[in-house]
């Protein structure tokens, strides 16, 4: 799915008037009223080097371009932390020191941050968390797909397709980094449930097709016959299978996401998968959201979006849509306005 026509940003600035109310009183985290656009925005990104963030960073480029043309937003000043937690609060706090009206944030501690971020919210400063989570609740709002909900589904479909017996391998993102150690814990809580289900390796790697391949050539060194792979990361998954095939392993069951290149191996191989996905137009909306917010309407405290489920049944509309898309990018199911006025509505409950 892609969000990039500029009368859809328009439409969803006057959309949020209906949905949260223009009388509204503003949101309780952190918001103080006292700041006028246009707002300087702050992005502190946990790791800018994989596809899902360029990806991401383009539609959130585009939504700033259109709260520019509204005098709403100054600009967007970018950070990568390169999955450093010491560099991130660096950062957080540089942006606080700048007098920023907002700061988005990919975390990459669970813990490490909520200090600095807590200090920006007792400034005024609209602190919007998305993806990857903080456990600190004081700021503006979390946006995000439930991460461990996310490994729960891939390891229940997993064990389902092994019909609960067998030696699996667990491919993981980049270690300490909340949203990949979130995505382990609903899976492993599955695996612990199975006990015929038996982990024979288990790694971290960069969501990237060349270091996870590597990843994997290394664990099916030491256990070649495996019957199934639980993987968090599309990319991850892609070079998973580009390992086993070097390997001369036969294909097994496989979780992963919509990354292009993984589900179009997917649908030309025909092995049995499961994949779901966050949508990049994730970090667009927590742009939206903190706008919204410092602008004195009723913001919801968690924006939920609801994962999807890419099966066999449904595979081939996303290979359609993702025809014209470089094998690198992500592919997502439509979007509509009454989708995200939906995605409010139940946030709010």
């Amino acid at each position: 799915m892609r969000l990039r026509q500029k009368s859809f940003w328009s439409i969803a600035l006057v959309l949020s008037v209906v949905l949260f109310g223009g009388a509204a009183e503003a949101a309780s985290g952190c918001i103080k009223g006292d700041r006028k656009p246009p707002y300087k925005i702050g992005w502190s990104d946990v790791y800018l080097g994989i596809p899902w963030m360029t990806e991401t960073r383009g539609i959130m480029d585009e939504a700033v371009k259109d709260l520019q043309g509204q005098g709403l937003v100054k600009d967007l000043t970018v950070a990568n932390a390169n999955a450093d937690a010491p560099t991130q609060i660096q950062q957080i706090q540089s942006m606080i020191d700048s007098n920023t009206d907002i700061i988005l944030i990919i975390a990459g501690s669970a813990t490490a941050l909520n200090r600095v971020i807590e200090q920006a919210c007792n400034k005024g400063i609209a602190v919007v968390n998305f993806d990857s989570l903080v456990t600190t609740d004081k700021l503006t709002a979390k946006v995000y797909t439930d991460p461990v909900d996310w490994g729960r589904q891939g390891a229940k479909w997993l064990v389902s397709q092994l019909k609960g017996k067998g030696d699996i391998l667990v491919l993981n993102g980049v270690a300490g980094v909340a949203i990949s150690e979130d995505r382990w814990r609903g899976a492993k809580e599955v695996f612990d449930a199975a006990k015929d289900i038996h982990i024979v390796g288990i790694t971290n790697t960069e969501h990237n097709v060349g270091p996870a391949q590597q990843a994997v050539a290394n664990l099916l060194f030491a256990h070649p016959k495996i019957d199934g792979i639980w993987s968090q990361g599309g990319a991850i998954s892609a070079g998973a299978i580009l390992a086993l095939d070097k390997a001369g392993v036969p294909m097994v069951p496989i979780t992963g996401e919509n990354y292009k290149q993984f589900m179009q191996m997917w649908y030309d191989r025909k092995f049995p998968a499961w994949a779901t996905g966050q949508p990049n137009w994730i970090g667009a909306l927590s742009i939206y959201a903190a706008v919204w917010a410092l602008q004195g309407q009723d913001v919801p405290r968690d924006i939920v979006i609801p994962l999807p489920s890419i099966t066999n049944d449904n595979l081939a509309e996303y290979i359609e849509r993702g025809k014209n898309m470089p094998d690198d990018n992500y592919i997502y199911p439509p979007y509509s306005l009454d989708l995200y006025k939906k995605i409010v509505k139940d946030s709010r409950k």
